[in-house]
């Protein structure tokens, strides 16, 4: 494999470690960057050659949108908005779930150089008016649906519905103030006279805000390069340019967040690849529609794969799933239990693992081919043109294969740093451009990255740190136990101890069977000493546990 550092560094070529830095290097082939400074990622986006012909199918209409149909909403969208006053450095809104209307604002705020912010259409109006706050929108795309969540924050709206939706006046309460629709500005004839803004690539393009599992939400600044390397290292993961075929994606997951904007608004454009977007994750629309277009790649995040696994010969005897051949998980760690029971259920599928964080435009590791989806647990290799660190929590000191630390990124993906928030981004940047993801990992002899957990979610117990993770994995080996979250429990005696809250199968689970179901496989520090049964785990768009609510909930009856 082509390596990816300075040919000047020694380093040993498996594990991609040098001793005399103490970093990793990637040993993929180095992604390639435009050499012009004053490119957008639309722009580069759209200029790539590809022989893709149907770029977004809507899976519960069966509307179908063309490449070049997609390019010319894009140019029209631009031309009104610029007509608009919108200019390089603004900032839009976009409140909507998924659709396949939702890149074409991404891709026309984009090429005039000014900044997407997204949110979740499940936020309340609260949540929303905090980002509206801080991100200061000058105008907003939503529904008819969403539209009141934005009553109070006064912003321009430009409504998004369906088209041949008819939107009647009560829908749209007084206080909003309509400026346009989507579907009038896509009518709208491009203005190719028309003199846009440079824009450069270290512009920002986008401002997401960070899914907040350990504190506050905060704006996440990335530049067109950071998006475009973000697009090269997907077209080359995949290698979707050198297959004749058409190669089909079902989108799963939320476009707002950095996984499905990266992989689908943005990403899959680049390869031409067709993508079949589910309006909401639906189990049954996801397996409907991956046999209606026969789709060959799902990506998903971990409780959709645990589902699949858990009803899988109920699955296969209802869904033909045979197109389907790779199954791409990120968002969140998978378990080793996890992996061997999808192969296990699904010989004939490979399940590849991805590694990102907003920060890093959604780009880290990954496993790419069947021999590296062997490798369970990881999170796979370094990215193209990645770097990593792995670094003592306590010391400060890098330390070296197979030990544990904290992993620091660095990379042509890494953000600019947080919006208006100096004081979170020198905690998480350093001063010379390295990111500290607050992911415990190790990197092993052959390059693979293992996480152990997040940095700030080790359970203190007694002075021993315990991994929530590993006894979440192991719990979900125990066959009356459908899933589990782990949170620290505070102690006077003892600082912390891990507390349990457990999905279970049937009612006769009793809490005293599964505290000593693990006590039997842990050391004595590491035992679950509390535990409370619940309807379902609360997790975000991504498949990550939101243990901040876990613990509020554990604490609120002391």
């Amino acid at each position: 494999m082509a390596q990816s550092k300075p040919h000047s560094t020694i380093f040993d070529p498996r594990s991609g470690f040098c001793k005399s830095n103490s970093t990793f290097y990637s040993k993929r082939h180095p992604i390639p960057l435009p050499s012009n400074d004053a490119v957008d990622v639309t722009t580069f986006i759209s200029s790539r050659a590809h022989h893709g012909k149907v770029a977004f199918i809507d899976a519960s209409t069966g509307q179908r949108l063309t490449f070049p149909d997609l390019w010319r909403y894009v140019e029209s969208v631009a031309t009104c908005l610029s007509n608009m006053g919108i200019k390089k450095g603004h900032v839009i809104l976009l409140l909507s779930p998924n659709s396949i209307l939702f890149p074409i604002v991404c891709l026309a705020v984009m090429s005039l150089g000014a900044i997407i912010t997204t949110t979740n259409p499940l936020n309340t109006a609260n949540e929303i008016v905090k980002q509206v706050d801080d991100s200061k929108p000058v105008l907003a795309f939503t529904t008819p649906q969403l539209v009141s969540k934005l009553v109070t924050c006064n912003l321009p709206i430009v409504l998004i519905h369906e088209t041949g939706q008819i939107v009647h006046d009560e829908q749209v309460p007084s206080r909003i103030k309509v400026v346009n629709t989507l579907q009038e500005m896509m009518k709208h004839e491009p203005t190719q006279t028309q003199v846009k803004e440079r824009v450069m690539q270290d512009d920002t393009a986008t401002l997401l805000y960070s899914s907040g599992t350990t504190g506050p939400s905060k704006g996440v600044v990335s530049s067109h390069k950071n998006l475009l390397a973000m697009v090269q290292t997907i077209v080359g993961r995949f290698k979707l340019n050198d297959v004749s075929e058409q190669s089909t994606f079902i989108c799963t997951v939320p476009m707002f967040h950095i996984y499905g904007l990266a992989a689908f608004a943005m990403g899959m454009l680049a390869s031409g690849s067709t993508v079949v977007i589910l309006t909401k994750f639906e189990m049954n629309e996801m397996l409907m529609a991956i046999q209606k277009y026969s789709a060959n790649y799902l990506p998903l995040v971990p409780p959709i794969l645990v589902a699949l696994v858990n009803n899988a010969e109920a699955i296969k005897q209802k869904y033909d799933l045979s197109s389907l051949k790779n199954v791409l998980s990120g968002g969140a760690p998978l378990s080793k239990e996890v992996i061997e029971g999808f192969v296990e259920k699904y010989p004939n599928m490979m399940i590849l693992q991805g590694y990102g964080l907003t920060e890093s435009t959604g780009i880290g590791a990954s496993t790419d081919t069947l021999e590296e989806s062997r490798r369970y647990g990881t999170a796979g290799m370094l990215s193209p043109s990645m770097e990593a660190k792995i670094v003592e929590p306590e010391s400060g000191r890098p330390v070296g294969v197979n030990e544990t630390g904290e992993l620091w990124l660095k990379g042509p993906t890494i953000m600019k740093g947080y919006f208006s928030n100096e004081e979170a981004t020198a905690s998480t940047l350093s001063s010379d451009g390295w990111l500290k993801t607050g992911d415990l990992c190790y990197i092993d002899e052959d390059g693979f990255i293992f996480v152990v957990d997040r940095l700030k979610e080790l359970i203190k117990y007694k002075g021993y740190q315990v991994p929530p993770a590993e006894l979440e994995a192991l719990l979900l080996t125990h066959p009356e136990v459908s899933d589990a979250a782990v949170i620290p429990f505070p102690d006077k005696d003892v600082g912390q101890f891990p507390m349990a809250y457990v999905v279970r199968k049937t009612s006769t689970l009793s809490d005293s069977a599964i505290m000593e179901f693990v006590a039997k496989q842990v050391a004595p520090y590491k035992r679950i000493r509390r535990v409370a049964f619940v309807d379902s785990i609360p997790k975000n768009p991504s498949g990550k546990i939101l243990r901040k609510d876990l613990i509020k909930l554990a604490t609120s009856k002391l």
